[in-house]
């Protein structure tokens, strides 16, 4: 015999089931497009770790890498060998901070700068031309709304 309990239970469960089936399309939706848009050009030489740091430091500014390991929510050890790939091939550079030598003040250089605008146009370019192609105007309009609810969900706390 169901109760109004039993009855909202199952709507709970429901709406659960379709919550994690809805986050787990949407993973591998953005995992499919990360891997279309990264194809579109050449970013092995410094990974896609690498372009969110030039990002991050063209956006916000000179950093020191704890900083950076925090917002980018990466181990140190990984960082530190991003930072050297990046410095190597002239796109950061560091700076020893005077008070404390250990620590370092990492900026983004003319050539970081435009590496970066590089991959960026071309990933846009791809993108820009593919939302022409394949959505309508009013599709277009929601897939603009659907970028701002996916901004808020980025910067949701854990």
């Amino acid at each position: 015999m169901d109760t109004p309990l039993l009855d909202a239970l199952r709507i709970i469960l429901r709406e659960e089931r379709e919550l994690f089936e809805a986050a787990r399309a949407l993973r591998a939706t953005l995992a499919k497009l990360n891997r279309r848009l990264r194809a579109q050009d050449d970013s092995a030489d410094i990974g896609s770790t690498g372009l969110s740091l030039l990002g991050r430091l063209a956006r916000e500014g000179p950093s020191t890498a704890a900083v950076l390991a925090t917002q980018e929510r990466l181990q140190p050890q990984s960082l530190t060998r991003t930072l050297r790939t990046l410095e190597a091939r002239g796109l950061i550079t560091r700076v020893a901070d005077d008070a404390d030598r250990r620590r370092s003040t990492i900026t983004i250089t003319p050539a970081g700068i435009e590496t970066l605008r590089s991959h960026v146009r071309n990933r846009e370019a791809w993108l820009a031309k593919a939302m022409a192609s394949s959505f309508s105007a009013t599709e277009r309009d929601v897939l603009r709304i659907a970028v701002t609810l996916m901004e808020r969900l980025a910067d949701a706390e854990d």
